[in-house]
């Protein structure tokens, strides 16, 4: 097209972008492939929308910034550290091993060293945008897998703004006579630029965005400005503009304001990087491209497959299952962003000709597009390789491999998987209750602490079959997943299955339609922290509408405090409650179940989830709700449950030909009839008129003790 309108055609740009990204939703791919396709399509290899590559390259440029500028606010030190050392080793190992091999192989097919050299560093980045994205979709980014995965990607990261660095500061040297003098020129331009921004950082930012914060437009307009500004700062001193962001962001990412910054900058960085996608789809030369297919085919199929296996190797080494390694490496099978920066940077400071930057490209656009599939699939890709990966695994691989705590514990009430905030919680109490527990998780700090208080722990993923074959299934009577996943949670169910456990099932749920999905298909319990938060919350702030008097100016306090489960006085009657003696309180109101009661009798009985509303000085009114929950000391005993129990009817019993009604069994045992076993017929809840006959087997439901009490009989 000839003299079109700019924004025209910049307004056809975005169309032909967001056709494609709708199609790459279809296809479920990264919208990075579909913008390169959209460049391809935009550029003179296809409709040749764009004449003007100053205005793409400005836009391009900006989200590159605001791209290294939000990696550095969110540079996440903590993750690495809580994933441990083998976030370093295998991020490091990665990009070592990837890098040499892949120089390697890129000389072995004729590439010049230098470009080699390109092409190999390329290889060994992988995208933290795109497996970040895919991992949260699969409901997998909290899995072992999935934050080994991220901690070794920021270390990939990290890596990478030093490649940058480093390929900045050669370009520098190398067109300068003076090696030596220019080096120490850039170092010292460096330790002034650092320099400069620590004083900033120390003295003038804090105060300054604490005043800009009472306005959030304002401090994200000063975001942007301070990401522009280091960047021009960086080009300016002979660095580049990616340099100057990156450290913009590192110095903001101390601050209280980083989250709030990085979260609504992420869009602005999505849409303005589009531009830098479709600005090399764009320039890609199809004629020097399509005689480098074999090429390009040879290096995306040693990142897909090479990529993975030295992941697998290394973490199989330091002690882990296959299963982890083979899920942490299928998130390196694809070249990120950063390959792709690292490139044109070369390309602009001329150490690589557009071919090899066409290569690189293709090499991305191949691996983005069949690793997003390999990580979409990857549990049905495991299965079908699981077998031949037992090589990478050894024979005990100690850093998922439970404790032998809990194999001298008699009987294990329950195995608890997941130690987050819920799943810690729900281990408190249960232990409180004198349960005995074995937990499962994946984060060190969380097992080592559990693992102090005496609890049996496995470090490993509750996904993975082969933890199943550690657990001491045949000992529990319960299996709690507090993990929110809900393919995890019905693959666990099948797990059981398969394992021939006996016992119970209690799943988490976050919405009403997985509580449906999880009772069909056999979990005994489902538990729904986000809906009984709420509905708790709710009922504290109506009982507090409904029942606290207004404020007076005579000196007495009201309070409303909740019963726990465990308090010393469940089931109590409120005469038999020493408030008013030893504290000087009164009980005014019950709230149970909605309704509220105030006309309290003597003998009325408390218990676990009732509201009180209590009166007296308010110096006491704390000390008093801390009374009503003190636990019991007493809880060592095993807590009645019901049991059900098999019944003969004698063929001389004189229960024959009387009815159920007529029998009382539940006044005269404490059981319920709830099924008769007739000839082989079996008869569920039967009617109260239902008559005996002889040789009837009756099905009894009760306490244990009454059940077992009646089997003692034999027969009726």
């Amino acid at each position: 097209m000839i003299n079109i309108n700019p924004f025209f055609e910049l307004g056809l740009i975005l169309a032909v972008a967001t056709i494609m990204g709708a199609l790459g939703r279809k296809l479920r791919q990264p919208l990075i492939i579909m913008f390169l396709i959209t460049g391809i399509l935009s550029g003179p290899s296809g409709l040749a929308i764009i004449t003007n590559y100053g205005k793409i390259e400005l836009f391009a440029q900006m989200g590159i910034a605001l791209l290294l500028f939000i990696v550095g606010l969110r540079l996440d030190i903590n993750l690495i550290r809580k994933v441990g050392f083998v976030a370093l080793a295998t991020g490091l190992g990665q990009i070592i091993f990837t890098s040499g091999i892949g120089f390697l192989i890129a000389l072995s097919l004729g590439i010049t060293p230098l470009a080699a050299a390109y092409v190999s560093v390329a290889l060994a980045f992988s995208s933290t945008i795109i497996i970040v994205k895919l991992l949260s979709d699969k409901k997998e980014i909290d899995s072992l897998h999935g934050q080994i995965s991220v901690g070794f990607l920021i270390v990939q990261d990290i890596v990478a703004i030093l490649a940058l660095v480093g390929l900045t500061t050669f370009g520098s040297v190398l067109t300068n006579n003076s090696v030596f003098a220019m080096s120490l020129i850039m170092l010292a331009k460096g330790l002034g630029f650092l320099a400069v921004i620590f004083i900033l950082t120390r003295y003038i930012l804090p105060g300054l965005l604490k005043r800009l914060a009472e306005s959030q437009e304002l401090l994200l307009l000063f975001a942007i400005s301070w990401a522009v500004i280091l960047a021009a700062g960086g080009d300016f001193l002979g660095f580049n503009k990616e340099i100057g962001a990156f450290l913009a962001g590192i110095s903001l990412a101390s601050t209280r304001y980083r989250d709030l910054i990085g979260s609504k900058l992420a869009t602005l960085r999505d849409f303005l990087l589009l531009f830098f996608f479709i600005g090399l789809g764009a320039r890609l030369e199809w004629s020097i491209v399509g005689t480098q297919t074999g090429t390009s085919l040879i290096l995306s199929l040693f990142v897909l497959i090479g990529n993975p296996i030295i992941v697998l190797i290394i973490m199989g080494f330091m002690g882990y299952r296959r299963r982890t390694g083979f899920m942490a490496g299928l998130t390196v099978a694809q070249i990120s962003e950063f390959s792709l920066i690292v490139a044109a940077l070369g390309l602009s400071i001329g150490h690589i000709r557009p071919e090899t930057m066409g290569l690189i490209t293709m090499v991305g656009v191949i691996t983005i597009f069949a690793s997003t599939y390999m990580i979409l699939y990857s549990e049905s890709i495991y299965r079908i390789f699981e077998k031949p990966l037992k090589i990478f695994e050894k024979r005990n691989p100690y850093r998922e491999t439970t404790l032998d705590a809990a194999q001298k514990i008699p009987e294990i009430n329950i195995i608890l998987l997941g130690l987050g905030e819920y799943g810690s919680a729900i281990a408190s109490y249960l232990l409180n209750r004198k349960k005995n527990i074995v937990a499962v998780d994946f984060d060190p700090e969380v097992l080592k602490r559990w693992q102090d208080r005496g609890t049996p722990v496995l470090y490993g993923d509750a996904a993975d079959p082969e933890i199943m074959e550690q657990l001491p299934l045949h000992k529990a009577r319960w299996v709690i997943s507090t993990i929110r996943s809900k393919n995890l949670n019905l693959a666990l169910l099948n797990m059981l299955k398969i394992r021939g456990y006996k016992g119970k099932t209690a799943l988490t749920a976050i919405n009403a339609g997985e509580t449906k999905i999880y009772k069909e298909a056999g979990a005994q319990i489902v538990l729904q922290p986000f809906i009984d938060a709420v509905e708790q919350a709710a009922d504290a702030l109506t009982d507090a509408m409904d029942m606290l008097p207004d404020n007076s100016d005579w000196p007495i306090a009201f309070r409303e405090i909740r019963i726990k489960s465990g308090s010393v006085f469940t089931g109590k009657s409120i005469k038999d409650i020493p408030l008013r003696p030893v504290k000087g309180i009164s009980i005014l109101a019950v709230s149970r179940a909605g309704k509220v009661i105030y006309d309290l009798a003597p003998e009325f009985r408390i218990y676990p989830g009732d509201r009180l509303v209590i009166m007296g000085p308010a110096a006491e009114l704390k000390q008093a709700e801390l009374f009503m929950n003190e636990t019991r000391e007493d809880d060592a005993g095993e807590t009645e449950r019901f049991m059900l129990g098999e019944i003969r009817i004698a063929e001389n019993s004189d229960k024959i030909g009387r009815t159920l009604a007529e029998l009382k069994f539940h006044q005269q045992y404490d059981v319920t009839v709830v099924g008769i076993n007739r000839q082989g017929q079996r008869i569920i809840f039967p009617g109260p008129d239902m008559r005996l006959k002889g040789e009837d087997r009756l099905a009894v439901i009760g306490i244990s003790k009454s059940v077992e009490n009646l089997k003692q009989l034999d027969y009726l």
